[in-house]
């Protein structure tokens, strides 16, 4: 049974350090920098006219709609869907130099939650590229979830329990940019000379504007189950469109845009100097 895992082990590291699975995992890295920037865009524009879906929903019939949309979006997804496998296959067989046993499987898990988000992603653009987008927002479907969630027993408590989630992801997301955790998945030429500077820079920021986007979720979600409200909860456009509501609303919403595009551009440079542990 021994030798079998170690060969199942083997086979994984294989696979993950495959140039091919590599190769498409960059184009995966790609589009979900190119979904970032777009939503960013898309925020600027609710700061200052109030109209967009800063969904990735929106960004990605924003891409739909462009020539040649759907071919883009079905590349998209192919490369989001290998994402997933190399997360997966990272979350089991990946980190092997961590002495820690804790943050291994912390790590581990984290790896997980990305194949989640990715996955949901590769999913929503191969239905879009299909032309089954459909025309509903992400946050409506939120606020559904968030009622049926209110309905069921301890509703409540199962809606703050989803809130509390989705903040520990923000304050993951902020971590990692504060403390530059995100280099174990960068190359090590990448942070180096004057280029490198510009990678931390733009990870640091990209990290803390999209954790603070995270947050908003996260407190709209506690918000509905104090409220016993199902529509104050939402995802991200209601987020982004909740900061501009705010006093000096546009301006915060400005930088929270800058934080998600400096994210975008960090995961384009994560294509390129993507490390495989």
């Amino acid at each position: 049974m021994t030798g079998m895992a170690a060969q199942g082990r083997d086979a994984g590291q294989q696979a993950r350090h495959s140039t091919t699975v590599k190769a498409a995992a960059r184009i995966g890295l790609v589009a979900y920098g190119v979904v970032h920037l777009l939503i960013a865009w898309i925020a600027l524009q609710i700061a200052w006219s109030g109209g967009g879906d800063a969904s990735s929903g929106g960004a990605l019939r924003a891409i739909a709609e462009q020539p040649f949309g759907q071919v883009v979006l079905w590349v998209a997804a192919i490369g989001l869907a290998a994402l997933v496998v190399w997360q997966v296959l990272t979350a089991m067989w990946g980190h092997q130099s961590e002495d820690d046993d804790k943050k291994r499987t912390v790590k581990r898990a984290s790896e997980l939650g990305r194949a989640v988000v990715y996955a949901i992603l590769a999913f929503s653009a191969a239905r879009m590229a299909a032309g089954s987008g459909g025309s509903s927002g992400s946050d409506s479907k939120e606020e559904g979830l968030t009622a049926r969630l209110l309905s069921a027993p301890a509703g409540r408590v199962l809606v703050v329990i989803v809130g509390l989630a989705i903040l520990a992801v923000a304050v993951r997301h902020v971590h990692r940019g504060v403390t530059q955790d995100f280099t174990h998945d960068l190359e090590g030429s990448a942070t180096s000379g004057t280029t490198g500077s510009g990678i931390l820079l733009v990870g640091l920021i990209g990290y803390v504007g999209k954790g603070v986007a995270i947050g908003v979720v996260g407190v709209l979600f506690g918000w509905a189950a104090l409220s016993y409200d199902s529509d104050k909860a939402g995802g991200l456009d209601d987020a982004l469109k909740t900061v501009r509501e705010q006093p000096y609303g546009p301006v915060l919403l400005t930088l929270v845009a800058i934080g998600l595009a400096a994210f975008g551009v960090f995961c384009l440079a994560w294509a390129r100097y993507v490390r495989t542990r």
